[in-house]
């Protein structure tokens, strides 16, 4: 049995397009004599698609847009995954088509709710196993989480009779090392079941989620016979064969595609796709950013080039009396070096002008936080007007250490439209940058912002380090606190210094407003601020007390 997985790029909510890009692969898969075609989860309407799924038209017009689908595809057996109204309740369901119809529907049973999952908000869990046969070869239907607990699997499947191949389609969102787990998964399931595995996975961004594809097979040994591309839309196709010995053999009929080469390329590549399918999909050509001379901004230029092309990124500096001229010096050459428009528009004299109303209201003080953030205002504001006047997404440049603890302005640096190193650590950053230079094979983004002091340049010889730790010691606090939400007694027990916790705590807790307040971006890690980790803003609670 010839199988073929199309992992493909859907847009949430665009159903005519989605059908489409379908009806292409299974033009191709067609031509390579496929017996049967795999699309992802919910691959006709998109993934998440969230309370568009509360909206009953939305739902006929997937089922209608199903029909039509299945009509267009006759000549092999086709499944897809859709949203399902059935009885009054909704569904995250696969349909199989066969002859041209709708044959058998299977309704995915484990509904995940937790992190970014939020399945049991919208659907009703499937009771029922479905299983096909095709060319002699039994067929169990799954979704996605359905084969991440091998044990309830088991029990679901116990009548079903002997499986060849279990198929699961999936829209599993990328985090760093998430293929090894579900490497992990496939494998542990195709040696329970003593069975294939062909798992279709989706590909893509979609707000602050992307896809990663990575599509495969597994025979009956659990060893990963063939992988899909990462980041990008591929077609991959297996013989299917089960053996007199009761094993089952997957023979790939293509070259292996290639891979990321380590987890820094895996969160490049991810950046990335997330931040080319967030301004495609939602109708931005060109982008606009500040650069300041530093790392942030470099290394978000030059992701935005790699998504979108030089000629679509405007690179923009504001500079006072406190920059340097050596960051404004290697802000022009970020500029030439990326081969993107480079504008220049001195702050000096509109921060004159605001200082000096409102010296109007007693109290206003030319030094102190508020004068320091003023600057950063009218650099937000400068970035938004021409954002509104051109049509541009402005990026903003925080990463996820200066997220957490709130070292970033409201309304400031956090004006714009997408945040695309928003769940980058610091520490990373400065990773990303050596790894941008290392795959352009020159130095795109200057040495000496490598190894510069990183500054606010706010005020005279303001360094980051004046106001936190250093940013080796905030990452792994972050990490505990954040991504594996250790206590403040935890981390002091693991040995980070017990007032830097308590004083790296309070900054986290104290600014959920200014997160709440600031733009998407991407998601690379397994804990993002946003869908990920939702705590309330007006909240007492405290380690401290």
């Amino acid at each position: 049995m010839r199988v073929a997985l199309g992992q493909f790029n859907a847009v949430v909510g665009d159903l005519a397009g989605n059908a489409q890009k379908m009806r292409n692969i299974y033009a191709e898969a067609v031509r390579s004599e496929v017996d049967l075609l795999v699309f992802p989860e919910l691959a006709v309407c998109g993934y998440p698609p969230e309370d568009l799924l509360h909206k009953k038209h939305f739902l006929r017009d997937c089922s209608l847009a199903l029909d039509k689908l299945a009509a267009d595809c006759p000549d092999t057996t086709v499944i897809v995954g859709f949203a399902e109204n059935y009885q009054g309740a909704g569904y995250n369901s696969a349909a199989v088509l066969q002859g041209g119809r709708t044959s058998k529907i299977y309704r995915k049973a484990q509904l995940p709710n937790y992190g970014v999952f939020d399945e049991q908000r919208y659907f009703q869990p499937g009771a029922e196993p479905v299983i096909i046969n095709l060319k002699g070869v039994n067929i169990a239907i799954t979704i996605c989480f359905d084969i991440w607990n091998i044990e309830w699997l088991a029990n679901f499947l116990k009548d079903a009779g002997q499986i060849q191949m279990i198929l699961n389609i999936s829209a599993s969102p990328f985090h760093v090392g998430k293929i090894k787990k579900r490497e992990e998964t496939v494998s542990r399931c195709a040696k329970e079941f003593n069975c294939a595995v062909a798992y279709c996975n989706l590909v893509g961004g979609q707000d602050e989620l992307v896809f990663d594809g990575r599509s495969m097979f597994a025979d009956s040994t659990g060893n990963t016979k063939a992988k899909a591309r990462a980041f990008d839309e591929d077609l991959i196709i297996a013989d299917v064969t089960p053996t007199l010995e009761g094993t089952v053999q997957v023979e790939p009929t293509q070259p292996a595609a290639l891979q990321p080469s380590d987890l820094l390329d895996e969160v490049y590549q991810a950046l990335v796709l997330g931040t080319r399918d967030y301004a495609h999909k939602n109708g931005f050509k060109k982008t606009l950013l500040g650069l300041s001379g530093g790392v942030d901004s470099s290394v978000t230029a030059a992701i935005a080039v790699a998504a979108l092309g030089p000629e679509n990124v405007v690179g923009l500096t504001m500079p006072s009396k406190f920059n340097s001229p050596d960051t404004k010096a290697d802000a022009k050459k970020l500029s030439k070096n990326l081969g993107i428009e480079f504008l220049t528009i001195p702050i000096e004299p509109i921060l004159k002008q605001f200082d000096e109303a409102l010296k109007e209201v007693r109290g206003w003080s030319s030094e102190g936080i508020a004068y320091e953030n003023l600057q950063a205002r009218i650099r937000g504001g400068i970035l938004m007007s021409l954002s509104n006047q051109f049509g541009s997404l402005v990026l903003t440049t925080g990463n996820k250490s200066e997220t957490a603890v709130g070292y970033a302005t409201l309304y400031g640096d956090t004006a714009g439209g997408f945040a695309v190193i928003k769940d980058v650590p610091k520490t990373m950053v400065y990773k990303l940058a050596e790894h941008i230079n290392k795959i352009s094979r020159r130095q795109i983004i200057p040495a000496d912002v490598l190894t510069r002091p990183p500054s606010a340049e706010l005020k005279p010889d303001q360094k980051d380090s004046d106001s936190l730790p250093d940013y080796d010691l905030l990452d792994k606090i972050l990490k505990g606190y954040v991504e594996e939400d250790k206590s403040a007694q935890q981390l002091v027990e693991s040995g980070l210094p017990q007032d830097v916790v308590h004083n790296v705590i309070r900054m986290v807790d104290r600014n959920e407003y200014k997160r709440r307040l600031s733009p998407p971006g991407v998601r690379i890690t397994p804990k993002a601020f946003g869908k990920d980790r939702r705590l309330p803003i007006t909240n007492r609670y405290s380690e401290d007390r």
